[in-house]
Formats: C-alpha cells, sequence, structure tokens
C-alpha cells in the first residue's frame, strides 16, 4: 500500500507535524501499533487556515461544474481503490470489512452527490410590491470551513461535511480524530489525485483542543462542522461567540425503538440486532432503549438472545467476523461499568455481558442482551455506543412515546409496526430529527441527517446539507 500517504495534507503538500510529533496507531483488534502518524498543534492548524483563506476566492469564484469535475474524480478514485480503503479503515478503526467497504462507497456517494448538488443552487426573483424595483437573492459560498469529525465512521463523516463545504464553493480544514486519521488522509488524497487545487482541502492531525481553538479564534473561518460529544458541543458552542462562528453540531443521540405486537417478532428481532451491533453499537443513530409492546417482549428477547449469541467476534478484516472491537481499552471499559452498575441496581443479562474468554487481545466486548433496566441507569440514560441492548416492555402506546421522549437525545428514533395509524401516530409524537419506519438505516446522501434538543443544531446532507455552507445575499434594484 506504498501508494498511499499517511501524513497531514496542508496547501498541496504531504508534511509531518510542524513540531515533529508524532501519533502511535493503535490496532484495536490486538492492541499493537500499525504506524506512526504526524500530530501536531495549533500551528498546524493555523497553516492550514492561512492555506484555506488564499486558496477561497480562486475556488469559490469556479463554476459548480468545474468544482464537480474534481468531487466526481474523487468519487472515481474511491472507488478504484476501494477495497484497499476498506482495509485500511478497518485495521485502525475494528469495524468489519464489509462494514468499511459500504462506509467507503457511500463517501463516493456524497462527492457524486454534491458534484451535482452544486449545480442546483438555484436562486429566484421575488414579486417585488413596486413596479419600478426588481429583487433578488442568490447564494454564495459561506467561506472557509473547520470540520472535526469521529472516530466511529472515519470516511463516511469526514465525506458528508467535505462533499457539501467543497461542492458549495468553500474551502475545508478537517481534522479527524486521532484515532482514525488514515482514513481523512486517504480522503484527502482522492481528493488531491482528483485536482483540487493547492489550499482547497486541507487534512491535519493533532491536539484537539489545540486545533479547534485555532479555528474558533481565527475569524477567516466562518464555520465548524463537529461530530461528537455533547460535552465537547457545548464547548464550542461557548468558543463560537467570540467571532460568531457558525456550528453544525451532531452531538449523538440515545436512540429509542418502539416495537408493536402486529410484527413478525422473529424478523424484527434479527433485523434489530444486525442493527444494533453494526460498528459494535458505536454509531450516533445506534438503535438503543428498545421499547417493545409486552405481548411479544418474551419472545423478542428469546430471537435477540440467539441472534447476539451467534454473531461472530474477532478482527474486522476477517472476512467471517461479524463484530469487531470497541475502539479503545476506555470505551470498553466504559461500557463494562456500565453493564455491571445496572446489573447491581437489578438488571439481568440474558445474553453477553463480558468480554469474550477466547480473545485475549483486543479491545472485545460480548453481544449483550440485558432486561429490568431501570430509568436512572446510565445504561438507559446515556448514549451506550457498545453492543448492549436493553430491552424494556410497555403495554400503552402513548406511555412509549412518553418515555422514548422522556431524555434530552433527540437524534433518531425506530418504529417497528404494520399498522398506518399507528405509525403516523408514533412518527408525529417522536421529538427526533430522523425516524426510521420498518427501517433500520435512517440514512442516505440525498436527505437531511442531524438531531433536535441536545443532540445538535444544523443539518448534513440533502440540499439543506448544502445550503448550511452558503450564505443567501439579497439584491435590490431599484429604478427601474
Amino acid at each position: 500500500m506504498a501508494d498511499y500517504i499517511f501524513k497531514q495534507l496542508i496547501n498541496g503538500q504531504w508534511v509531518d507535524a510542524a513540531l515533529g510529533g508524532t501519533w502511535e496507531l493503535i490496532n484495536p483488534a490486538y492492541e499493537n501499533v500499525i504506524e506512526q502518524v504526524p500530530f501536531g498543534d495549533g500551528a498546524d492548524a493555523q497553516m492550514a487556515v492561512d492555506a484555506a483563506a488564499a486558496a477561497l476566492p480562486r475556488w469559490a469564484s469556479k463554476t459548480p461544474y468545474e468544482r464537480a469535475d474534481v468531487l466526481k474524480r474523487a468519487a472515481n478514485w474511491i472507488r478504484d481503490h476501494l477495497n484497499n480503503l476498506a482495509r485500511i479503515t478497518s485495521e485502525e478503526s475494528g469495524k468489519p470489512l464489509r462494514e468499511a467497504s459500504g462506509e467507503w462507497t457511500t463517501s463516493a456517494n456524497f462527492f457524486e452527490w454534491y458534484a451535482e448538488e452544486g449545480k442546483r443552487a438555484y436562486g429566484r426573483v421575488i414579486p417585488d410590491r413596486r413596479n419600478t424595483r426588481r429583487t433578488l437573492v442568490m447564494f454564495q459560498p459561506m467561506g472557509v470551513i473547520g470540520t472535526i469529525t469521529a472516530w466511529n465512521f472515519p470516511a463516511y463523516n469526514v465525506a458528508r461535511c467535505w462533499a457539501a463545504a467543497l461542492g458549495a464553493g468553500c474551502t475545508v480544514v478537517g481534522r479527524p480524530s486521532e484515532y482514525t486519521p488514515r482514513s481523512a488522509m486517504l480522503m484527502a488524497q482522492a481528493l488531491h489525485e482528483a485536482g483540487a487545487p493547492a489550499g482547497v482541502i486541507n487534512c491535519i492531525n493533532g491536539d484537539p483542543a489545540a486545533m479547534a481553538q485555532v479555528m474558533l479564534d481565527d475569524a477567516r473561518v466562518r464555520k465548524i462542522s463537529f461530530t461528537g460529544s455533547t460535552r465537547v458541543g457545548k464547548l464550542l458552542m461557548d468558543g463560537a461567540s467570540r467571532t460568531v462562528t457558525r456550528l453544525a453540531l451532531e452531538m449523538g443521540g440515545n436512540a429509542p425503538v418502539l416495537i408493536f405486537p402486529d410484527v413478525n417478532v422473529e424478523k424484527v428481532a434479527k433485523a434489530a440486532v444486525a442493527s444494533k451491533y453494526r460498528n459494535n453499537g458505536q454509531v450516533c443513530i445506534a438503535p438503543q432503549r428498545f421499547y417493545v409492546h409486552s405481548q411479544i417482549a418474551e419472545e423478542f428477547i428469546d430471537h435477540a438472545a440467539r441472534a447476539s449469541a451467534a454473531l461472530k467476534l474477532g478482527d474486522g478484516t476477517d472476512n467471517t467476523t461479524d463484530v469487531g472491537p470497541l475502539i479503545n481499552a476506555v470505551q470498553r471499559n466504559r461500557v463494562e461499568k456500565m453493564v455491571a452498575d445496572a446489573v447491581a441496581a437489578g438488571a439481568e443479562v440474558v445474553i453477553g455481558g463480558g468480554r469474550p474468554p477466547e480473545l485475549t487481545h483486543g479491545y472485545f466486548y460480548q453481544p449483550t442482551v440485558v432486561t429490568n433496566v431501570t430509568q436512572d441507569a446510565a445504561l438507559y440514560r446515556e448514549e451506550i455506543f457498545g453492543p448492549v441492548m436493553p430491552v424494556i416492555p410497555f403495554a400503552d402506546p402513548d406511555e412509549a412515546i412518553e418515555l422514548a421522549n422522556g431524555l434530552e437525545a433527540g437524534l433518531a428514533a425506530y418504529v417497528q409496526t404494520n399498522d398506518l395509524t399507528t405509525a403516523i401516530h408514533v412518527y408525529e409524537q417522536l421529538e427526533f430529527g430522523m425516524v426510521g419506519l420498518n427501517e433500520w438505516m435512517p440514512v442516505t446522501p440525498e436527505a437531511p441527517f442531524g438531531g433536535v434538543k441536545a443532540s445538535g443544531t444544523g443539518r448534513e446532507s440533502g440540499s439543506e446539507g448544502m445550503y448550511e455552507y452558503m450564505e443567501s445575499k439579497t439584491i435590490y434594484i431599484g429604478g427601474v
């Protein structure tokens, strides 16, 4: 894989950290060092912002057709290198190879989608109340965009915001997670190989606080797109007030699932297991609180436990692996504690509930089904970000809706029912940015992605995602 460059891309050049810092990248399946990558600080971020600001006028002035050519070539580069890209992402994140391949395929789709969507950033003519005046609205690129993305989807998270910002005519300074930086470096290479001018895309890796501070302090950075925890998102909100930096915040979720008794229980349980353990549960829209109607709760639990026990844990780069490791020891220990605390308070582990004894290395945790979880347990109230499925029976649909809405998370929710009246009643009442009705994958490049309440602000994806990186300008022409 010598053709791939794992360095920072700043102003069209592949560079090490300004002060020579490095980061040991760990394989979460084996706990060994994969390789050393550059690890910079605020100085690297400042150089990247300077480069993006210098490149902005030329990139913004290109026609959307010219920008589209670059984005399409990047999409094609990804597709041409798909197998290698997937393996690299699987190695650094731990996710199964087929999931990593799907993630890169979706990333290519994002670049292709925004290559075309940039051509549809239509303005409009507004009929004026005076016949001697004309009123027009046009959309223009916002400016330099900073992106801070998470490790759980190291290609998808990056492509989602980079493609939209570049398609809108902005330039980008991207800071990926230090746990999965190579995926973002590969994304930058795709754009670099596709002919993105120097400074249009910059990829840096290093101290998160120092690099974020540069983005907040430099008024030329007009917006920061962030994927991560609510705690860090709130810190960014506080810091953005100084330079009135706009924010798009995806701050995680705690997705409820409402399952009604008219469904095929076995089929729904198996699909729920597949969705719950995707990326080992490390998914912001992962179904978490399974509210199952009391008429079918025992049957659902039995099928879910059987399906969970049948999953194979192991190295994500092994094609036979169903569930990989968690990203690091800190995350595994957190999940362990959440389950242990819930059990101490009366919860029952039906299947799983610990480290797999056959795997003596790696940050693995067994797919776990838990019942009798109290509402004050961390396993119920906090985002688990791990392979644990709490099941809570309900009898009254309105009570289930109230419980689903009872937490501050508002990213995604799920409903399983074959009754149209029930479906409409439930999805209209759920306080979430996205609802999957008989659907476990509520994401696509063509539709807006984002949450409400403490899950964040702004939208990525779809036409809404592109306009998030553009400013509207109104022109009044008098004396006509």
